[in-house]
């Protein structure tokens, strides 16, 4: 062997030794970080720590593992050991590795596959990051710890759990055995600051011509239903929607895990409950719509519409509940109106096709749709009235389009928001209820992106 393929055998050597070196001591790192916790957890009072000040008791656990990192006598620098200081204090009031990426506003979602594959989302693309977990029972318990703040549980009779952050962020779990290699988490982040409409307008996911028009929608009472696919930012604009009523009406949310932020004050929020250790007590979104008829209710806002609770939501809507606003996973207005067929009819089998088509038509002013493009962007590419009955089908109209028309060679996608041309049936009871839209409004084009691609 000559000197050169020595050398370079000798650079293999040493790359795989640091690499090598660099594993052993993250698994070593591991390994002492859940034995300063433990023994912290012998040495805390943590019945006497809930009495103080969450601030005096983050500088008490500070000192207590200061002084056990010294005392198990582990050569580490300055760096190390106030990152693994920091770790622990994670372990003990946060949820540990996530901890970081839940301190990142620009990540939309955390998704833990295993305990050593933990991916984020940001600006629409997925990525994978450095974030592990010792084991899958370090996972389990931070699980557990996210369930526990909601008076929710997860276990073997019960793997499957929907729960919230403090901060509003949506928490999916999946444990075995319905989880085949080990526990999965999923979080949908919320932004810290609630998006509003200029917001949207800022971002290009609406114009302001669209704006205006979904304001003086929501201000006149209309019944909205948002539509979209899984992470479309059906939510989010949701949120923005609601930001529109004004501050003297009475407004009742209904979730499954609480995530609307509305800045009014008369707010009643209520949310799911599942099932007991004995499989009762359950209280569904559909009990929830029944009971928040009796405690009057400017408006009704449902976080999203999954099942035979859509019943409830239209007859609400055609019986003076007008400015009810909602979601639901459909690709198109058109497909909303389906699956809303479909689930009144799991509510009620023996009503006629027709009978529910006359409700969908009498109940639901407006579809806003909204998708999530291949470059990450989201936007509403369609605003479309149900304008009542033709015969046996519903009828509709688009007000506002938005038509891609390609990629840019970094990948962004381009189009425009097309102004269909048609006035809506509402036009008129907008006017008459103050809102001046300008006719202009319904002739406009606005062009997104640069030049497509050759």
């Amino acid at each position: 062997m000559n000197s050169t393929s020595n050398e370079l055998v000798g650079r293999e050597a040493g790359w795989v030794g640091r690499l090598f070196s660099q594993e052993v001591f993250d698994r070593n790192q591991q390994e002492l970080k859940f034995i300063l916790h433990r023994k912290l957890l012998d040495r805390i009072n943590l019945e006497m720590l809930s009495s103080v000040s969450s601030d005096r008791v983050r500088s008490e656990v500070r000192a207590a593992v200061s002084k056990l990192v010294e005392e198990e006598k582990t050569p580490l620098s300055l760096v190390e050991k106030d990152r693994l200081i920091g770790e622990v204090i994670d372990e003990v009031f946060g949820l540990g590795p996530l901890e970081p990426l839940l301190a990142d506003p620009t990540i939309s979602d955390i998704l833990v596959t295993t305990p050593k594959l933990v991916h984020i989302e940001r600006a629409g693309k997925l990525y994978k990051t450095p974030v592990q977990f010792k084991d899958d029972a370090h996972l389990m318990r931070i699980i557990e710890k996210v369930v526990a703040r909601v008076g929710r549980r997860v276990d073997e009779s019960s793997p499957l759990v929907d729960a919230r952050l403090p901060d509003g962020s949506r928490v999916n779990a999946a444990i075995p055995p319905v989880a085949v290699d080990g526990p999965l988490l999923s979080i949908r982040r919320f932004g810290r600051d609630r998006l509003k409409g200029e917001d949207l307008v800022r971002n290009l996911t609406i114009t302001e011509g669209m704006l205006m028009l979904l304001q003086a929608c929501v201000r006149v009472r209309l019944n909205i239903i948002v539509s979209g696919g899984t992470g479309a930012g059906k939510t989010t604009l949701l949120n923005a929607l609601s930001s529109f009523i004004p501050e003297d009406e009475r407004i009742v949310t209904i979730e499954d895990a609480a995530e609307l932020k509305l800045n009014q004050e008369h707010v009643a929020r209520m949310e799911t409950r599942p099932p007991n250790i004995e499989g009762n007590g359950a209280i569904k979104i559909r009990n929830l719509v029944i009971n928040a008829l009796r405690m009057r209710p400017d408006r009704i806002i449902v976080g999203e519409v999954r099942g035979d609770e859509a019943i409830d939501m239209l007859q609400a809507m055609n019986t003076g509940h007008d400015g009810s606003l909602t979601t639901i996973h459909a690709n198109s207005p058109r497909d909303a109106v389906s699956r809303l067929e479909v689930m009144v009819g799991m509510a009620n089998a023996n009503m006629g096709v027709r009978s529910i088509r006359q409700q969908i038509a009498s109940a639901i002013h407006l579809f806003v749709q909204i998708a999530r493009f291949s470059d990450g962007t989201r936007r509403v590419v369609a605003l479309t009235e149900c304008t009542g009955m033709e015969g046996e089908l519903v009828t509709m109209q688009d007000i506002f389009v938005f038509e891609r028309t390609g990629l840019t060679e970094g990948g962004r996608v381009t189009g425009r928001f097309r102004a269909t041309g048609i006035r809506p049936k509402f036009y008129e009871r907008l006017r008459a209820s103050g809102m001046q839209i300008p006719a202009a409004v319904f002739q406009t084009v606005v062009e997104i992106g640069g030049p497509p691609q050759a």
